[in-house]
């Protein structure tokens, strides 16, 4: 029987991506195979970090038993850990719920075919800013749906030359939502609206990370 490495388990609202701003169960495992220089999450990359760990029988009756209908499921990168494939059709079979992967776009999705709309996908395109561009599988952008997102955290216009690029090359509006956040810091979002507008980027969309304006941005839990 698999176990899952859970780092955190908690309620807070989502802070990014298509559900922003509503009620989650985040469940966050260990492990992550990129080494991103701005991750605010690497405490949990290490596959070693201290952890609990639960079947997935366990972490569906916590979800049922927090009465929240959101499910966010995020790391590290939770789709290394073995059994996910089995833990994302458990909460497929509860129709009541939606759960939200999110994944670093350098482990593939192939594992999304069979599971249901209900199961969604917010893959990051990791820009040159963040070091790990080169790591990114491009195969992954066919698998995206229509329920999916994309989600791009830039450091500077060079990172934003890069996703303008890469949309257009493979699409990507075409496929599902793209956003484009800032890198906590580093690039005044301003910067971001006036290329969109530049570029007329119509079908992206800028986003903040709510959570670092409600809480402190290094808190955990939240």
């Amino acid at each position: 029987m698999n176990r899952f490495r859970v780092t955190e388990r908690f309620v807070s609202i989502n802070g990014e991506a298509r559900r922003a701003g509503e009620l989650s169960c985040f469940i966050r495992l260990a492990g992550c195979n990129l080494c991103c220089n701005y991750c605010d999450t690497r405490w949990s990359c290490d596959p070693d970090a201290p952890a609990e760990e639960l079947t997935k029988e366990e972490l569906l009756s916590w979800v049922l038993q927090e009465g929240i209908r959101n499910v966010t499921l995020t790391g590290g990168e939770p789709l290394l850990s073995p059994g996910v494939r089995e833990l994302l059709l458990l909460f497929d079979r509860q129709e009541t719920l939606r759960v939200e992967v999110e994944t670093n776009g350098a482990v593939s999705l192939d594992l999304i075919g069979g599971l249901s709309d209900r199961v969604t996908f917010t893959m990051d395109l990791k820009c040159p800013g963040s070091g790990m561009s080169d790591r990114m599988i491009w195969k992954n952008t066919e698998y995206l749906r229509p329920v999916d997102t994309v989600k791009c955290v830039v450091s500077d216009r060079r990172d934003l030359d890069w996703v303008r690029e890469k949309t257009e090359e493979y699409k990507l509006t075409e496929k599902c939502v793209v956003y484009i956040s800032p890198v906590f810091g580093r690039i005044d979002p301003k910067e971001i609206v006036e290329y969109l507008k530049e570029f007329r980027m119509n079908e992206v969309r800028m986003q903040l990370q709510l959570h670092k304006f409600i809480w402190d941005p290094g808190k955990k839990g939240v």
